[in-house]
């Protein structure tokens, strides 16, 4: 979690309507960029660290075999 750090240095006077407008910078990352964020807001979300994330409890979910 200490890929993100606040840059206090990038800060830009805006108006609310540009300060709302996130899509346009999020449409400048390459995919791999967007996924990591999403990760990282993921891990936040659902309070768990980034680097060891919880596994997935398989015996929720069954599997049916289709026969026609």
């Amino acid at each position: 979690m200490n890929s993100f750090k606040l840059d206090r240095t990038a800060f830009k006077g805006q108006t609310l309507n540009e300060a709302a407008n996130h899509a346009e910078h999020y449409k400048k990352l390459t995919w791999q960029e967007r996924l990591k964020v999403a990760e990282y807001l993921n891990s936040v979300a659902y309070n768990f660290d980034m680097n060891n994330p919880p596994k997935m409890d398989r015996t929720r979910f069954s599997t049916k075999s289709f026969q026609s």
